[in-house]
C-alpha cells in the first residue's frame, strides 16, 4: 500500500514537472491529465487499502485474544470442576 501512494506521488509529481516544463503546452494536456490523474488515483487508493488493512489486522488479532481467553476460561472451569470433585471424595 505504501508503494501505491509512492508511486502515485511520483506520476503526480512527472505530470506537473513535464506541465510547467512544457510551458504548459495545451497539445499534450491529456498526457500531463493522465499522469496527474493516474498519481492521484495510485494516492487515495493507497491510502485507502492502507487504513482498511489496518483494520482488519486489529479485528484478527482481537478474534485471535478472544479466542485465547475463552480456551483459558474452559480449562479454569475444568480444573474448578476437578477441584470440587477432589475435595468431595476426602
Amino acid at each position: 500500500m505504501k508503494s501505491l501512494i509512492i508511486i502515485g506521488i511520483v506520476l503526480f509529481g512527472i505530470g506537473g514537472l513535464l506541465f510547467y516544463l512544457n510551458d504548459m503546452a495545451v497539445d499534450l494536456r491529456v498526457v500531463y491529465g493522465s499522469l496527474c490523474g493516474i498519481g492521484i488515483g495510485l494516492i487515495i487508493g493507497g491510502l485507502v487499502g492502507y487504513l482498511s488493512k489496518g483494520s482488519a489486522v486489529k479485528e484478527a488479532q482481537i478474534r485471535q485474544e478472544l479466542k485465547r481467553l475463552q480456551q483459558e476460561k474452559a480449562e479454569l472451569e475444568k480444573q474448578r470442576v476437578e477441584n470440587t470433585v477432589g475435595h468431595n471424595n476426602y
